[in-house]
């Protein structure tokens, strides 16, 4: 366990506290807007990382994005979530985080975003550094005391 003493929670990186990308949903590039939203609605989640083949990172498609562009003028254009593609409606503008970033630099991103995608050196999907698990640490050293 990390405990708080000397900063040690602070003083750690990002890989400590990931989740890796193999317990992480997400979609493809190439992916409809169809099946996003069936991966959305199905995990819970408000967003999920869009990769590439190679397990590139290279967005995040939310319910909120598919919405927003199916909405017609007089009506939801539901037959569009068949056609679209993700990365025609995804978010590229994304923060993101290097494995060996330290907690701080994450922190500081997870205050605004629930999470924040984690990539490697060679910008591959590595998984996602949560404000739920900085809390979890937080809360298991406080009960701790």
């Amino acid at each position: 366990m990390i405990s708080l003493q000397s900063g040690e929670l602070f003083d750690t990186t990002i890989k400590d506290l990931l989740i890796p990308a193999d317990k992480v949903a997400h979609v493809q590039l190439g992916n409809n807007l169809e099946h996003a939203l069936l991966v959305l609605t199905k995990t819970g989640y408000t967003a999920v990382p869009v990769l590439d083949p190679h397990f590139t990172l290279h967005g995040l498609i939310s319910s909120t994005h598919i919405l927003d562009s199916i909405l017609g003028l007089e009506r939801i254009e539901f037959e569009r979530l068949e056609t679209m593609k993700v990365e025609e409606v995804m978010n590229t503008n994304i923060p993101r985080l290097n494995l060996n970033d330290q907690v701080m630099t994450g922190l500081n991103l997870v205050i605004d975003h629930p999470f924040v995608c984690v990539e490697n050196d060679e910008a591959v999907f590595e998984g996602i550094f949560t404000r739920r698990a900085v809390l979890k640490q937080l809360d298991r050293r406080i009960k701790n005391k």
